[in-house]
């Protein structure tokens, strides 16, 4: 729990301080976390049953759809529905908090396997690179949405649903992507998809700097 529970906790702290201006109540933040965490059971039942009607690149596609879509609709259905939701830079802090809390709980999933077995060191081994891999997919892939919905906020209602839905395009396609390059790939496109990620990390800090600038200004 502590391999899974901890990486994310300190990746949202850093999160969370780039809305100092007007932080978020803590027990909205406590809800999203956890109803990203308890969406994974969800995933991972949607998945299995996925398994008996797709292969391949199909398969990955909706794997990444059902992750997504389950972690987009556990922020809405807690925080972007609600008046708390006040501010653009708030949909990007609720879709990663609600990313972080899917990662948290599907770490350590994948963590208490190898533990179990008493593979001590291929535990370690699967949490650090998670914690640089898939946690930050996580990480990029629903802060996409945030942003799209952040860039939105001002706009008409249609417009927001066709940032929502561009926003979970993208994600998803970002999560396909990942998928078959670490699944079906070798160590030289696990190395690329990683940069690309952390690429993709630093673009979405940028992107948070300008949506956070207005507030920061009024601060």
């Amino acid at each position: 729990m502590l391999g899974g529970v901890l990486p994310a906790l300190l990746w949202l702290t850093f999160w969370l301080l780039e809305d100092r201006c007007e932080p978020e109540p803590k027990r909205y933040l406590l809800l999203t976390f956890a109803a990203g965490a308890l969406v994974v059971f969800v995933a991972l039942w949607m998945e299995q049953r996925a398994m008996l009607y797709f292969t391949g690149t199909t398969l990955l596609f909706v794997w990444a759809a059902t992750e997504e879509l389950l972690k987009f609709g556990a922020a809405y259905v807690v925080a972007l529905r609600l008046r708390i939701f006040d501010e653009p830079i708030d949909a990007v802090v609720y879709m990663v908090t609600v990313a972080l809390g899917f990662s948290a709980f599907e770490n350590m999933l994948f963590l208490l396997t190898p533990l179990q077995n008493g593979d001590v060191l291929r535990t370690i081994i699967t949490g650090d690179l998670r914690f640089i891999g898939a946690t930050l997919l996580h990480i990029l892939s629903s802060a996409t949405i945030g942003i799209a919905l952040a860039l939105a906020y001002y706009k008409s209602a249609a417009i927001k649903r066709v940032a929502a839905l561009a926003g979970v395009v993208l994600a998803v396609t970002l999560h396909t992507l990942f998928n078959f390059f670490i699944i079906g790939g070798g160590g030289e496109s696990t190395f690329w998809i990683f940069l690309i990620i952390w690429f993709g990390i630093v673009v979405m800090l940028f992107m948070t700097e300008q949506i956070k600038q207005p507030a920061r200004d009024y601060c």
